[in-house]
């Protein structure tokens, strides 16, 4: 750990001395858990109000409370123009047409609506951004009522008399200063700044709502659930973005919860406590990484580190003599340390993306900081997820009816009102009305037969009396199976019914070689694999009492990394369940896959297709790791295969650098088993942000373009014809069927989208509890010569080819397996598998 001295930058402006920290092992920026009716999104954590550590040279990075805020929303809005020139309408025309609604409200503006920009300038200069609105403040008469200030810039929807007026002011102090104000010109509604102004105009209209900012994110803690059983808050919220859309700006508005335990980090310290060899190093693991709430400004911080040599009674110059933290929070806040021997908490925002504060370090105090969402053990406790989801899981017609709430407290209350007509904006109503289609249900193609996948897009019933496409000529032979020798009824148990459901899908199973040991230690098992190393087996299936992480990590390590062999690890639990032969079922595709053979196929139209699948996982070992996974198929209309690799990369790039040696692995795979490159490459991309566009496109996307030419001009094969494709399931965009949810294979690709994209919204999966996420599709480079009903329906047929499911995923089966594999990876193994493994589902 390195130490140095520099100014910082306190909540309030004040210029004080600090120490800050830099622990490469620390510098962390994953995200908060914010829970959105059915499923989870991200937040970064905000750090402004605390004690605020920055490199001098970073001045214009400086945040100071409330007023920042907005300017924060300000600078990173930013509009990426992805749409290709030639692509004249990325409208669909094929399928059912559905009437839906969708979570978006229309904004309705007067004819000569308009924004005027102005740029302030306080002579002597005066850095304090508070006392720069206050003393503006005092010229509301002369500026309008309805008008923004960010300290800098000014923003009103009227123009002044002149371009250029100067004001006198004076602070509260006393000092007067002289305020230079500057017409810089009309923003025009093309520019991304229009969409800014428009969006800081709804905030603050919403704090009419008297909501409070946590994060990105207004929450109503006059409305929190108490969940006492677990010790945790539930702050109902809204998530709010105004667009320019199609044909017209929209407001979409998403309902969206905030999990806050009523733990505080000093708690999870005096557990820790408990151990006193260990406190430290067993404190450090309890809260690095963790997500924080400070009630005393409603902000949220990551901890990155923790410094205990420094405590409360540790010092800092606060203009110019040293101020304790017992004193600071006593006078800032009215707030009593009571422990003044406790650690600090270190939180640096390291966000590269965000392009601001890329030094901020604030100094905490644990018991000041409110623990905020889930442990992975909070999230397998499944009593707390049944509480939690009672309120979070969101029919449509209830999501409906809270949308409609929301726009009438806006529309009614004072306060919002006024923020409102002060700007002549106004909200339609209603929800949005919009036009989209259905894709028919899909065949699935089995050994000798085809079946529909059904207007639910679920054919479990067709294993009943389907034979799986490929199996191994000579079944599964050559295996083995370790269990527990207390457990060999168990084992009896599960193999009989094993063999049962594999029979009836036309897969042979021969009998395994059982290998029998004393207990059930991870030790235990990883001997026994090395023992039956001799007979080289194809496969080991391990019986296990139960989840043991440690026991499940070894034994997939040793399978891929140091023996490249195939395991499927199976609970005592699972062999006693009431629905054995079911449970049976899958096992025995997944034995299927694992050995490179395939459950089923859809129709395919096209011949010399490649797909892709390419997503990022964190290590959970080491933070500033992580491993990219790369999936393709091997022209699934001849042989049915896929190709898997892996790749380690940097958890801090969003770029992905390993991308093109993976992808031109696939490619040569392909190449051997067809004598020739893919005619067609469809490449799916996950795991990346809206704010990362602009560089996917500019870096990413360009040098595959430029080096699949290359790879094409090496092999005489004609120009790629390439569509890069990127997937983004983190959408707020909800649609609605008559209070239902939408049926899958719903397409819409109108009203709602992106004028700037080639994208389009795909329901592809059932929705049975709650309200079903769409998943959005922007296509950023395209030469492939298909219409857009063809990739939707490519993309819609991809979704049914997850071997886990025997339905429809919310992504490409491809980017499924990409996710699964990446995480697999970054969870257990920690290390590359071995290459032998490339053609086999070894991670299902």
């Amino acid at each position: 750990m390195c130490l140095h001295v520099f100014e910082i930058q306190a909540g309030d402006g004040l210029v004080q001395k600090a120490r800050t920290y830099e622990h490469e092992n620390n510098t962390i920026y994953a995200r908060a858990k914010v829970f959105k009716g059915q499923s989870e999104a991200s937040t970064s954590g905000q750090s402004s109000g605390g004690v605020v550590a920055r490199e001098p040279s970073h001045e214009s990075s400086r945040r100071e409370g409330g007023p920042v805020q907005e300017r924060q929303h300000l600078d990173s809005y930013d509009i990426v123009r992805t749409r290709p020139a030639d692509i004249v309408s990325k409208q669909g025309k094929e399928g059912e047409p559905i009437s839906l609604q969708s979570n978006f409200f229309r904004l309705q503006t007067k004819p000569e609506w308009r924004i005027v920009h102005y740029h302030v300038d306080f002579e002597p200069e005066l850095e304090n951004i508070r006392v720069r609105m206050g003393i503006l403040s005092n010229h509301a008469n002369i500026l309008g009522a309805g008008y923004l200030f960010d300290g800098k810039q000014l923003f009103t929807h009227k123009k002044l008399e002149k371009d250029s007026i100067v004001l006198c002011g004076q602070s509260k102090m006393g000092t007067d200063y002289k305020i230079s104000i500057k017409c810089v010109g009309i923003v025009s509604n093309a520019e991304p700044r229009f969409l800014q102004v428009l969006n800081l105009i709804l905030r603050r209209s919403m704090k009419g709502l008297k909501l409070e900012l946590v994060g990105r994110n207004l929450f109503d803690p006059h409305a929190k659930i108490p969940i006492r059983d677990h010790q945790m808050e539930l702050w109902p919220g809204y998530e709010t973005s105004i667009r320019q859309h199609e044909k017209d700006i929209m407001l979409c508005a998403e309902i969206t919860h905030k999990v806050m335990r009523t733990e505080t980090v000093y708690e999870i310290l005096k557990r820790c406590s408990n151990n006193p060899s260990r406190h430290q190093d067993e404190f450090r693991a309890n809260v690095l990484d963790l997500v924080v709430l400070t009630d005393y400004n409603n902000k949220t911080y990551r901890i990155n580190d923790v410094d205990f040599a420094q405590s409360p009674k540790s010092t800092f110059s606060c203009k110019g003599k040293d101020v304790s933290f017992i004193e600071y929070y006593l006078t800032k806040y009215n707030i009593r340390i009571r422990d003044h021997n406790q650690p600090l908490l270190i939180s640096k925002n390291k966000d590269k993306a965000q392009k601001i504060n890329a030094s901020e370090v604030v100094v905490l105090i644990p018991e000041l900081c409110r623990v905020t969402g889930l442990t992975e053990s909070m999230r397998s406790n499944f009593q707390l997820m049944r509480a939690i989801s009672d309120y979070t899981r969101m029919n449509p017609d209830r999501r409906i009816d809270r949308l409609r709430r929301f726009n009438n407290r806006l529309q009614n209350t004072a306060d919002s009102v006024k923020v409102l007509n002060d700007w002549n904006m106004k909200l339609d109503e209603n929800l949005i009305n919009v036009q989209g289609r259905i894709i028919a249900p899909q065949k699935i193609v089995f050994n000798q037969s085809k079946c529909s996948s059904g207007e639910s897009a679920d054919w479990t019933r067709c294993f009943r009396d389907q034979r799986l496409l490929t199996t191994p000529s000579e079944g599964i032979d050559r295996w083995a199976v370790i269990t527990p020798e207390r457990n060999s009824f168990d084992l009896k148990t599960l193999l009989d019914s094993l063999f049962r459901a594999a029979s009836g899908m036309g897969l042979k199973i021969r009998s395994p070689h059982v290998i029998k040991i004393q207990d059930d230690r991870t030790g235990s098992y990883v001997r026994a694999m090395d023992s039956c190393a001799d007979m080289d087996p194809k496969l080991i299936l391990c019986l296990v009492p139960n989840n043991n992480v440690e026991r499940y990590s070894s034994i997939k390590k040793r399978g891929c990394v140091d023996r490249a062999v195939p395991t499927q690890v199976v609970t005592i639990k699972t062999s006693k369940n009431r629905g054995l032969l079911s449970i049976a079922t899958k096992i025995a595709i997944q034995l299927n896959c694992k050995l490179g053979y395939t459950p089923w196929m859809i129709e395919l139209p096209l011949s010399g297709l490649m797909t892709i699948g390419f997503d990022i996982a964190k290590s959970a070992r080491d933070r500033r790791k992580a491993y990219g996974a790369l999936v393709a198929s091997m022209d699934l209309q001849q042989n049915s295969t896929y190709f898997s690799t892996v790749s380690e990369c940097s958890a801090f790039d969003v770029l992905a650098n390993n991308l093109w040696p993976m992808m031109a692995k696939a490619l040569r795979q392909y190449q051997r088993e067809h004598q020739k490159l893919p005619t067609r490459i469809l490449f799916y991309r996950d795991g990346v942000s809206s704010g990362s566009l602009k560089q996917l496109f500019e870096y990413e996307v360009k040098d595959i373009v430029e080096k699949l030419d290359i790879e094409y001009k090496r092999a005489n094969s004609g120009p790629p014809m390439l569509a890069y494709i990127v997937v983004t399931k983190s959408s707020n965009t909800r649609f609605f069927r008559n209070g239902r949810n939408p049926p899958p294979g719903t397409v819409v690709d109108n009203i709602v989208t992106l004028p700037e994209r080639y994208d389009f919204y795909l329901v592809s999966q059932a929705g049975r509890q709650g309200t079903v996420s769409p998943t959005g599709y922007n296509v950023l480079y395209s030469n492939i010569r298909l219409s857009p009903d063809q990739i939707q329906k490519l993309t819609y047929k991809m979704c049914h080819l997850y071997y886990n499911w025997s339905g429809t995923t919310r992504v490409p089966a491809v980017c499924q397996y990409a996710k699964k594999l990446a995480t697999f990876v970054g969870t257990h193994l920690h290390s590359i598998p071995q290459n032998a493994l490339e053609k086999k589902f070894y991670y299902l």
